[in-house]
């Protein structure tokens, strides 16, 4: 078994590795066999599915309940902002800057590194999974929801993203619409009183003045939020339909079928369709063991507004990691050495606390 400050020095030359690896969702191929280098070199047995890459405690034993280790290693694409190399891994005044840093580097290498240090231990209270996943910022095919069929089957996990390694004991889900608002196309020098546009501002309106009635104690309101709006292609033409996309955040006292049925007979929108229904909210009992033990630790409760893996999963799941939220998809985005060393601490003493 390494110790905990090789572990550390190891998962730190890992994250500057990966930062300064494009891996772009769908396009992860080359961290993943960074990734791959670091199983090895342990001397840990893994699978390689697509750009997934997974392996399972030393002494598995079938029949265990199994608790994932999750976390992404792709990354969304550099926003127009950045002044640093953003595929430059730069160390400066305690911090490490890079793309994915912080979303979700800091969270998978000390995942890692605390699996890696857990791996040989015999009789745990659980089988550990570890999966390093693909295509979290995208939602894609081919991420952590492609591998809930090939690996054991998990009672519980830990989802890897910045929480100040508080921990996240809900988290929103998503639920994205189209709408269409219709009228009367025709000339514009012709009187209209079907305006398309202008029968769009009740709609709009009703979407930012509605109230969902269930409130949740840790997830709050569910939040409904017109994010885009496009009508017309010339200036003399009024438009036969308003295209509209509302982004609904939904919390753990709806299920996103619930929400769309809502929509569907409420809203005053002409037609409106849900893209998908998949990226439920999750959460997992404050009696949980998990949660239990961090709670020991000092460690503070809360709901999470952003999306993560842990729409995919139907078990509990609990989101923890090193590094802060408001820091994704940032420009010059970084995480500080010293929140990754304690990140690894934090997330060993809680596994041993559960574990052992």
């Amino acid at each position: 078994m390494m110790k905990q400050e090789k572990l550390k020095d190891k998962a730190m030359v890992l994250l500057k590795s990966l930062i300064e690896t494009p891996s772009f969702s769908s396009e992860e191929e080359h961290t993943a066999t960074i990734i791959e280098n670091w199983f090895t070199e342990s001397e840990i047995p893994f699978t390689r599915t697509n750009n997934n890459v997974w392996a399972t405690n030393k002494y598995f034993v079938e029949g265990k309940p199994c608790l994932l280790l999750n976390s992404h290693h792709d990354t969304v694409k550099p926003n127009s902002g950045y002044t640093k190399d953003p595929f430059e891994a730069i160390e400066e005044d305690g911090k490490l800057y890079g793309l994915g840093s912080n979303d979700a580097g800091g969270a998978l290498v000390s995942l890692i590194a605390a699996f890696t240090y857990l791996y040989d231990k015999k009789k745990l209270k659980f089988n550990l999974i570890i999966v390093a996943s693909a295509e979290e910022e995208s939602s894609g095919q081919n991420g952590l929801n492609s591998m809930l069929d090939v690996i054991p089957k998990i009672d519980v996990a830990i989802i890897g993203e910045p929480t100040l390694m508080n921990l996240a004991i809900a988290e929103k889900g998503l639920v994205v619409f189209d709408a269409k608002v219709k009228g009367t196309p025709g000339h514009a020098a012709h009187p209209n009183s079907d305006n398309a546009i202008y029968n769009s501002i009740p709609v709009l309106k009703w979407f930012q003045e509605y109230k969902f009635e269930r409130k949740s104690s840790v997830l709050g309101d569910v939040k409904m939020t017109v994010t885009q709006i496009s009508a017309g292609k010339q200036h003399n033409a009024v438009p036969a339909e308003v295209d509209l996309v509302i982004d609904v955040r939904v919390n753990d006292n709806y299920t996103n079928k619930e929400i769309a049925d809502i929509l569907e007979q409420k809203s005053p929108c002409s037609s409106i369709k849900a893209r998908s229904l998949r990226l439920n909210s999750s959460s997992i009992p404050q009696s949980h063991p998990l949660v239990e033990a961090g709670i020991a630790m000092g460690r503070k409760t809360y709901g999470s507004p952003t999306l993560s893996d842990q729409a995919v999963l139907t078990c509990p799941s609990l989101k923890l990691g090193p590094g802060d939220s408001t820091r994704s998809h940032t420009a010059d985005e970084f995480i500080y050495f010293d929140e990754i060393k304690e990140g690894i601490s934090l997330y060993i003493d809680l596994l041993e606390r559960v574990l052992l």
